[in-house]
């Protein structure tokens, strides 16, 4: 199988992809501008990345802090305006590079993590964007808080200066149909919408839901943030959707 999709594709399939969620936007009776689409880039290559910026494309998301240095330097060349998000698991000993290189972390899942990042967002005189990460469905294969330990947290998180809690990230249990996602959705929304009068929660209205097999419904149920990879980039080696934050 080939599983490189050409310039011509790429840009296509950003346009089909961008289609769906109009539409979705407007089934739900929702503005379509409140939605952003965020491309996945894990295991891109760097030519295919450049395809998506010449679409058009601005925000995009990365798994591994390593990996995202090279690519981020390199794309910024292209297109100044980026914006990149990080949204894998991310160790605390990777927490100083992640705060310089994104815009955005998604996937704050302890106070040990916040810690690092405050601290480090303190010395690079910034205010970090972060989401928090729940583990919506209460897999042990998930990473992230279950949901009734985020107002502990969000207490727990309240002295650290230096981030700003814009939002939750959730990866659902995977189906086969997208209806099945559909709870998870809906019950992450309630969580945030439940938690939002928190002093620290505030600035708390992104919802980074949906990837390429359910993100209408994601749409549907309020996200604001759909995390798209395959439907892009085309298919990945199999090995790499194993905790996919993005697929």
């Amino acid at each position: 199988m080939n599983t490189k999709a050409s310039t011509q594709d790429i840009r296509a399939n950003i346009e089909r992809v961008r289609s769906r969620m109009y539409d979705a936007a407007v089934r739900a009776s929702r503005k379509p501008e409140e939605i952003r689409l965020l491309a996945v880039t894990k295991t891109v290559s760097d030519q295919r990345l450049v395809d998506a910026i010449d679409a058009g494309q601005r925000l995009f998301g990365e798994n591994y802090v390593q990996e995202a240095q090279a690519k981020i330097a390199s794309a910024k060349e292209v297109a100044p305006d980026i914006i990149w998000h990080f949204i894998g698991h991310l160790q605390t000993n990777k927490a100083k590079l992640a705060v310089s290189l994104f815009e955005c972390i998604q996937t704050l899942d302890s106070v040990k993590l916040a810690r690092a990042i405050d601290k480090y967002a303190e010395k690079q005189d910034k205010v970090m964007p972060c989401m928090i990460q729940i583990n919506i469905s209460g897999e042990d294969s998930k990473f992230g808080l279950s949901p009734d330990a985020l107002q502990g947290f969000l207490d727990d998180i309240s002295c650290f200066e230096h981030i700003r809690i814009i939002g939750l990230m959730a990866v659902p249990f995977w189906t086969p149909e997208p209806e099945g996602a559909r709870p998870y959705f809906k019950a992450l929304r309630d969580l945030r919408d439940a938690n939002q009068s928190h002093k620290v929660a505030h600035d708390m209205n992104e919802l980074s839901m949906g990837m390429t097999n359910d993100f209408e419904v994601a749409i549907e149920e309020g996200a604001t943030i759909v995390r798209v990879g395959t439907a892009i980039f085309g298919p990945r080696p199999q090995s790499c959707h194993l905790k996919g934050h993005g697929v």
